[in-house]
């Protein structure tokens, strides 16, 4: 029989692990919902264009739906509901803000990873002035508040290309992802490198150097393949962090303010806290139910990585 690989074996573990599928199953129907969101809008008829605020809000009393929640039962037509002063449809809303958080955290893990990954074999590998280099402009990173640099950079950013209205969306979208990217690579990095530092005198190593193999393919066929199981742990937990953190920067206005988003569904639905509970749950219970699978799919894999982590 043969053997089998350290990510094989670990596979298998995770495979036996039953919290570990449920949250896979999780974590893949809401990436279904993000690619799918349009398709599905379709297939239940709404979109995220306003509806008849004259005609569908009851302006007399409170401007409260006059058919659905949080007055009445279920409707059909909006089985989320619609969103009060907008008459916006909340299921629309809800896929399309799936969409937004699931792009920018993902987009922005990836860019962080590679950047993290590519600093860390260069530091922990070269060693020297590099290496001292790197390491204070990690430690520099580390040492800015995340929180207030993103609220000082991102209206900046917004206001650069407010002028130009056909790309203001977009541009927020890749900016936010520029901001989260910025400041999430340094634990990649750090992790990294502490692992390059381990396998550097390692004999593969020494005699890939002995005959004369380049740096670089050193680096991207030696010790790369030998550092997936700790980056894809980091990246595993790395997610959830930016999907949260997405959704924190809209609700306080620095991150999507045009377009779908969760956090500014939570913003403008904290409003109506008392008189529409519904309006404030949908969203928020997206973002909770997601992190919290990806962060138990995270300790999962961490686990079956290493099972001396095992509780």
């Amino acid at each position: 029989m043969s053997g089998k690989s350290p990510l094989a074996i670990a596979a298998g573990r995770l495979r036996r692990d039953k919290v570990a599928m449920v949250c896979l199953s999780i974590v893949i129907i809401f990436a279904l919902i993000a690619i799918f969101a349009s398709q599905i809008a379709s297939l239940f008829n709404v979109t995220t264009q306003p509806g008849n605020p004259s005609q569908q809000l009851d302006f007399i009393n409170d401007g409260m739906p006059l058919k659905g929640p949080p007055r009445n039962g279920f409707d059909p037509e909006h089985p989320f509901g619609i969103a009060p002063k907008t008459a916006k449809d909340n299921l629309a809303s809800w896929l399309y803000g799936a969409r937004t958080s699931m792009l920018i955290a993902t987009s922005a893990t990836v860019v962080a990873s590679l950047v993290g990954i590519v600093l860390g074999l260069v530091s922990g590998f070269v060693g020297g002035a590099v290496d001292k280099v790197i390491s204070f402009v990690i430690d520099l990173f580390l040492t800015l508040p995340f929180l207030l640099m993103a609220l000082v950079i991102a209206p900046i950013l917004n206001e650069r290309f407010a002028l130009t209205p056909d790309r203001y969306q977009t541009m927020q979208v890749v900016s936010l992802i520029g901001i989260l990217a910025a400041f999430g690579w340094m634990g990649v990095a750090r992790l990294v490198r502490g692992e390059v530092l381990s396998l550097r005198e390692r004999e593969f190593i020494l005699s890939a150097r002995v005959i004369g193999m380049p740096t670089t393919r050193i680096m991207v066929k030696e010790l790369l393949p030998n550092l997936v199981a700790p980056i894809v742990v980091a990246i595993s937990l790395m997610l959830p962090a930016f999907i949260a953190a997405e959704a924190g920067l809209a609700f306080l206005g620095v991150g999507i303010t045009q377009g779908e988003s969760w956090g500014q569904t939570i913003l403008l639905a904290s409003a109506y806290f008392e008189l529409y509970p519904l309006y404030l749950w949908e969203p928020l219970l997206g973002i909770v139910v997601l992190v919290l699978a990806l962060n138990l799919l995270g300790d999962a894999i961490r686990d079956a990585v290493d099972p001396k982590t095992r509780r």
